[in-house]
């Protein structure tokens, strides 16, 4: 039953193609599994919403799937290398679903080889039958075909998408920091044991970008255990819809540091000439704005973030020349409703470097 996830990706670009036709990457967080074991019994997070199979309509499983007594003691976090759709609904996430399992089928396994799926659209599911039923009663696991020599010690879960050089949509990360905080508080397992399929076999899977995003979903997944996690947070990129900057804001991808596929650079210069960000804002209140960025020596040690407060625009100077590749803090401000800009960066500073527009992250606080 453990397959060869190998082979598995490759035929799964290929059928994801034909499914598509037929529907139309740090540091770690010093945190010890006794002490989360010892938080599980009065649930510290609450429980997703993760549809089951009868919920996404399974088929029946072709062979027994077994069980082990011994709960995971670790998660594994893989994509399914099959194409970045746009359709983010909850029946496009059944479907794909549908779709796992019939490829699965096709490799002579008995069911899907994931315990749990997100979609694209942020909607989890469970994958092998039983997997849900297991995470909740918080004790022993269903046998997967995940990853060889892993698939009873880890819990394996399935990203929608190929995520080599593109982001994963905000949707579906902050599911994953969800999911993962779920799994860790029902069976005690440290948020520094979140691995990436890679780290127990020659794959490139989750994907470049994925991969290099763990270390901060290790760090989310600690504060989402600790009582920490938002009410609401999304992230713009320079690459999402609310984004917008001129033609004097260059793209790069020549930093690993960057957030998703590249980022924005321009040159210091004392002229009005910004890269902004938009967001919705579902309420009056605080936030807590955060911009990440490489952090390169020659980048600007003083670029201008000026952010949109309800008591007015409000500048913070960045040293954009160190700290980059993980979330910095701006503060905390006071955001009215509605949809607008919250956030730009400004070319206004007579400090020399290019000033870097990567992507930030707004959290109701």
């Amino acid at each position: 039953m453990t397959g060869n996830p190998v082979s598995r990706r490759d035929v799964m670009r290929g059928a994801v193609a034909i499914g598509a036709g037929m529907a139309t990457g740090g540091s770690s967080l010093a945190l010890t599994s006794p002490a989360l074991a010892a938080e599980s019994s009065t649930l510290a997070v609450a429980a997703p919403t993760i549809a089951s199979c009868a919920t996404w309509g399974a088929a029946a499983a072709r062979g027994t799937i077994s069980s082990v007594t011994t709960s995971p003691n670790k998660i594994l976090v893989h994509h399914t290398a099959s194409p970045n759709v746009t359709d983010y609904s909850q029946a496009a996430a059944y479907a794909h679903a549908r779709d796992i399992q019939q490829w699965h089928f096709g490799f002579g396994w008995a069911d899907s080889g994931q315990h749990f799926t997100i979609s694209r659209g942020g909607y989890a599911m469970e994958g092998r039958h039983g997997s849900l039923g297991k995470l909740r009663a918080g004790s022993g696991a269903i046998v997967g075909a995940h990853c060889p020599g892993q698939n009873s010690a880890a819990i394996g879960i399935e990203n929608q998408g190929t995520y080599t050089s593109a982001t994963p949509p905000a949707a579906l990360y902050n599911k994953l920091v969800d999911m993962c905080a779920y799994i860790c508080d029902q069976y005690g397992i440290a948020p520094t044991q979140i691995y990436g399929h890679r780290d127990f076999l020659a794959t490139a899977c989750p994907g470049d970008v994925l991969y290099a995003r763990l270390p901060q979903l290790r760090k989310d997944v600690a504060a989402a255990l600790n009582g920490t996690t938002p009410t609401w947070s999304t992230i713009v990129d320079n690459t999402s819809g609310g984004f917008a900057a001129g033609a004097n804001w260059s793209v790069s991808s020549y930093s690993a540091e960057r957030y998703g596929a590249d980022y924005r650079y321009a040159n210091p210069q004392e002229v009005s000439d910004l890269a902004t960000y938009s967001a919705t804002i579902p309420s009056a209140g605080n936030y807590k704005i955060e911009a990440w960025y490489p952090g390169i020596a020659g980048y600007n040690t003083s670029t201008p973030f000026i952010v949109y407060a309800s008591g007015g625009n409000q500048t913070v100077r960045v040293d954009q020349s160190t700290g980059g590749g993980a979330w910095r803090s701006l503060g905390t401000f006071a955001l009215t409703a509605g949809t607008k800009t919250v956030v730009a960066v400004s070319r206004w500073t007579s400090t020399t470097g290019y000033v870097v527009a990567d992507a930030v992250r707004i959290s109701r606080v």
